[in-house]
């Protein structure tokens, strides 16, 4: 029996060994990549240009012997894989610059060879304005804007004029992400932008927990048809580039002026909160403290995603943060103003204003145009026309969340608003109805944003009110928003708080008011028009109630 057990024990290592042989004989011969060769195309180099033609762009060719991949390591801080070998690389840092490139080609069995070399190439792309944006020029955090509606958003990459610019398939509504243990570690991250030299780094902070888009679960470790958030960490330091853009936004004339020409690229797999497989965005517009960004959903380009950032950290309380839209206007159809949400106030004079212009509603005066409102105040012979609109009988609301987006006239003189009045106007007399002014520009004292109730005893110079100085208020668009609640009015401007009012019931402000949008002209609060003024128009991209 002893015999017969020995044998059987000899058998199976017999076999043993002849199985591991035919493994090793299946897995080939392990061989390391030999004769590895490299070359470097500078994009437009001529005899005049040695340089190239400025795009800052090298192709490389690599190949050896019993190679199966290639990696490409850059000593601006990027890698790139290239399984065929060929890869085209933008260097960004402006002027002339030489950089040290490590290619390593990969054979079975992981073994691998390399080989380095320099090149010099020029780059003329530069934005130093994004760079300053985005650090403060030391270090910046950033943070979603989750109070804001379609902070996260995705929509159509095509080359559609009418639809490739908007998240038109889903806005997230403010703080949604925050409503499910699934998704509720969005509002956790934090992206911090700084500056090493010259070097723009990046890091996000997430506590740990990452936010995965459902196709791309697998990567932390997930499954299921759901976004979700998982465990899978992002602590490190990563490198970021800057580059033209060269999306299909970019391809479509009519959205140059929407969108900045940036893209931000951010090595070793980054991303900034929310993955979908992509490490490259868009820069949309970008202000000291508010920055929208576009990325291409990795392995599926019909996709385009859109995040709005802030360097405000996200703050949700039931009293002073409404998040249910009651009632907007996003001005995406050409034409006339809606006239289910808008009727308008005609004629002279500003209702005890002393103000300048006639008020019209003409299409020389008011009309939705490209996405957005257009009111136009126009110098006519010896005067003025505009327009003003308002909610009044189609529209009325008490408490809420006003939000809307804008971009103000400029020229002395020029008085653009948007704010509200009591509906009981008409029988309880000015200032007894109450009027809340969420945003006022004078002309004469550009980018001086005014916040103001007027109510009795507080009327015409003795309002309540509060201003904050921003930039460029009549070339970019900026968020201005109140909150109006029973206890409070406050009032911001690219979340940036700059007037709180105690409300009780003593003051007029807790009844209905309707929405008015106007531009004046000169008048007690505009003051002495410029005699050069021609024309110059408030658009308003949306204006939103949430309650």
């Amino acid at each position: 029996m002893k015999k017969i057990i020995i044998n059987i024990v000899s058998i199976f290592a017999l076999l043993l060994m002849v199985n591991c042989q035919e493994d090793n004989f299946s897995f080939g011969s392990i061989d390391a990549p030999t004769n590895l060769e490299v070359t470097a195309e500078i994009v437009g180099k001529t005899v005049d240009f040695p340089d190239g033609d400025g795009s800052g762009k090298i192709k490389f060719t690599s190949s050896a012997d019993n190679a199966i991949s290639y990696k490409y390591i850059f000593s601006d801080g990027t890698s790139e894989n290239a399984p065929s070998g060929i890869l085209e690389k933008r260097f960004t840092k402006p002027g002339v610059n030489t950089y040290t490139v490590t290619v390593m080609a990969s054979g079975r069995g992981g073994i691998t060879t390399n080989t380095t070399l320099e090149v010099t190439v020029l780059s003329n792309f530069t934005d130093d304005e994004a760079v300053q944006l985005l650090t403060g020029g030391t270090s910046k955090k950033w943070y979603w804007s989750a109070s804001e509606r379609g902070h996260l958003g995705v929509g159509p990459n095509n080359n559609d004029i009418a639809t490739n610019y908007y998240a038109n398939y889903y806005q997230a509504g403010a703080f949604e992400k925050a409503g499910s243990p699934n998704s509720s570690c969005l509002y956790d991250n934090e992206l911090t932008f700084s500056l090493s030299g010259d070097q723009l780094k990046f890091n996000l902070d997430n506590g740990g927990r990452t936010f995965f888009n459902a196709a791309f679960l697998s990567v932390g470790g997930g499954s299921g048809g759901e976004d979700l958030c998982l465990d899978y960490a992002t602590t490190g330091e990563k490198t970021v580039t800057l580059s033209p853009s060269e999306s299909v936004i970019m391809t479509n004339p009519e959205h140059l002026t929407q969108t900045r020409g940036t893209m931000l690229n951010i090595a070793d797999g980054g991303f900034m909160g929310y993955y979908i497989g992509q490490s490259s965005y868009e820069i949309l517009s970008i202000t000291a403290n508010r920055m929208v960004v576009r990325a291409v959903m990795g392995g599926n380009p019909a996709l385009a995603w859109y995040h709005i950032f802030t360097t405000t950290p996200p703050n949700q309380t039931p009293e002073t943060d409404y998040t249910t839209l009651a009632w907007s206007d996003e001005f995406n159809v050409d034409g006339a103003p809606d006239p289910t949400k808008w009727g308008y106030d005609l004629g002279a004079g500003g209702w005890g204003n002393s103000e300048a212009q006639t008020y019209t509603n003409s299409s020389n005066n008011v009309i939705v145009q490209g996405g957005s409102l257009k009111i136009t105040a126009k110098k006519e012979g010896s005067g003025y026309t505009s327009a003003r609109l308002k909610s009044e009988g189609k529209y009325d609301f008490t408490y809420g969340k006003i939000e809307f987006k804008a971009k103000l006239p400029v020229g002395g003189g020029t008085w653009p608003a948007i704010w509200s009045l009591g509906s009981d106007y008409a029988t309880n007399t000015w200032p007894g109805c109450g009027e809340i002014d969420f945003m006022e520009h004078r002309g004469n004292t550009s980018n001086v944003i005014h916040g103001s109730l007027h109510y009795p005893g507080h009327s015409g110079g003795n309002a309540s009110t509060s201003t904050l100085t921003i930039a460029n208020a009549s070339t970019e668009f900026h968020v201005y928003k109140t909150i109006w609640s029973p206890t409070s009015v406050k009032f911001y401007v690219d979340d940036v708080l700059y007037h709180s009012f105690a409300n009780n019931n003593t003051v007029p402000f807790n009844k209905d008011f309707f929405l008015i949008m106007n531009v004046a002209m000169g008048g007690t609060f505009g003051g002495t028009i410029d005699p050069a003024f021609i024309e110059s128009s408030m658009e308003v991209d949306y204006i939103r109630v949430y309650q």
